[in-house]
């Protein structure tokens, strides 16, 4: 069976946080991920992002350097950078320079264009001027972020690869590329519109406690249990509050209050009170295989050896590390098996040598310390 992506080439410039990621979720669906580094390095096993790719080791400050690499793109279909807005037209790699061939993927945080294209910034910010970061948190309390798992890999990762994906389809009819501008601050916007929806028919507001998706709902928020750790409630539907709190121990009564918010206090210091009576894994024999939608808060490393993730394969540990298994999952075609990442430099010969050069040439460029 083929991989979803088989025959795509991706050349993706070396970078941190989303665009590396953009780039493993691609190899890992079968796409040919070259990656452009500065200079060679040892194979580093727990640099997750890098695996399924290739690297070519090589100075783009130097003429020959990116002659080279414009060679390269020339029998590619997708470029990955996610540096400062000019960075790579500066270094004459820009859309311009590339050919019209090329799905050109840009991946920023603020955007190639506005007030703020050309300042840093983090995951936290691109929240912040979001309005997002705003609705995290516990009432009376700063706001906090999730790591940086939304603006980055959600608002970033996740929009860069879905314009990516859009962009080929659109080629297959048009035979052209073009530019996909993946801004963090447009990803998070978009994630936005169920909330959005909520604060307009007046069902949540914008106050850190008025909506029932932060905690403030006694049916959707975590509690600490006799041990120290956690269960995560999230028993929205009616009928699953009802199992919850049949099964809970707790009075039925407290259905017919369940969407009042007047009674909420009241029902989470009852509850609170309740899951101490118990440690986390008791109540996790309690809920198991109901529609309580009650689950234990685990540890990233427990998650890997939890039954139904490890039936699933959903993580895989490779050379000490741990890896999260491709995803999505197909009928019909397969991912590609995750590997060990490669060191960087370590397929320079390799890929020149399918993009014309012969050895001779590349003896040349390492002479000269191109190659790097």
């Amino acid at each position: 069976m083929s991989t979803p992506l088989e025959g795509i080439k991706v050349v993706e410039f070396t970078g941190i946080g989303p665009a590396p990621l953009a780039g493993q979720l691609l190899a890992d669906m079968g796409a040919d991920v070259i990656t452009i580094d500065r200079k060679s390095a040892k194979p580093d096993p727990t640099d997750v992002n890098r695996r399924g790719k290739r690297s070519l080791a090589i100075d783009l400050k130097t003429a020959e350097g990116k002659r080279v690499v414009l060679q390269l793109l020339k029998s590619a279909d997708v470029l990955i950078e996610g540096f400062r807005p000019g960075v790579m037209e500066k270094l004459g790699l820009g859309p311009e320079d590339t050919g019209d061939h090329l799905i050109y993927g840009r991946m920023t945080g603020w955007g190639q264009d506005g007030p703020a294209a050309q300042t840093a910034g983090h995951d936290m910010n691109y929240l912040a001027l979001t309005g997002t970061l705003n609705m995290f948190g516990a009432p009376g309390k700063p706001p906090h972020s999730a790591l940086n798992y939304v603006a980055d890999y959600g608002g970033g990762s996740m929009f860069l690869v879905f314009g990516i994906l859009a962009a080929l389809i659109e080629k297959s009819r048009s035979g052209k590329g073009q530019v996909v501008d993946a801004a963090m601050v447009d990803g998070v916007a978009a994630m936005g519109g169920l909330i959005n929806m909520l604060i307009a028919k007046g069902m949540a507001g914008e106050t850190r406690g008025q909506n029932f998706l932060d905690g403030s709902a006694p049916f959707y928020r975590t509690y600490e249990c006799a041990d120290g750790q956690h269960v995560a409630v999230g028993c929205i539907e009616p009928q699953f509050f009802a199992e919850f709190l049949r099964l809970a121990g707790l009075p039925p009564e407290d259905a017919k209050n369940q969407q009042n918010p007047k009674h909420w206090p009241d029902m989470h210091a009852r509850y609170a009170a309740h899951f101490q009576t118990k440690s986390r894994d008791e109540w996790t024999a309690v809920f198991e295989t109901s529609d309580a939608c009650v689950t234990p808060v685990l540890k990233l490393r427990e998650a890997s050896t939890h039954p139904h993730m490890a039936e699933r394969g959903v993580f895989q540990t490779i050379d000490g590390t741990i890896h999260p298994a491709p995803a999505p999952r197909f009928s019909r075609s397969v991912a590609r098996v995750p590997q060990s990442p490669a060191g960087s430099g370590e397929d320079s010969v390799g890929v020149l040598r399918e993009c014309g050069f012969d050895l001779a040439e590349i003896e040349q460029l390492q002479k000269k310390g191109i190659l790097t």
